[in-house]
């Protein structure tokens, strides 16, 4: 594949996954109060990333974390345990 065509495919993949804003663990804690029923994406540490992963979204934007700990979450949160997460950049 040529340079401009890595380019270009990266560029779609980006725009196919919308806004993804990287915050701290603590920021991404005070994301989850503010929600009714929050849905967590949730992908354990594994052989190359050791650090617990989350994903959320609200008002229409999607909220992921990195932490080496895991995140003390509230008790009304759904958890869906995914094999992994990729994000761009």
């Amino acid at each position: 594949m040529a340079h401009g065509e890595a380019a270009a495919a990266i560029r779609k993949a980006i725009k196919a996954s919308g806004v993804v804003v990287h915050v701290e663990p603590s920021e991404f804690s005070n994301i989850l109060r503010k929600i009714d029923q929050p849905l967590i994406v949730y992908s354990p540490p594994r052989m190359l990333i050791r650090r617990h992963q989350y994903l959320t979204s609200y008002k229409g934007l999607a909220f992921f974390t990195r932490s080496s700990e895991q995140i003390d979450l509230p008790k009304n949160v759904e958890v869906v345990v995914a094999k992994s997460l990729w994000m761009p950049g």
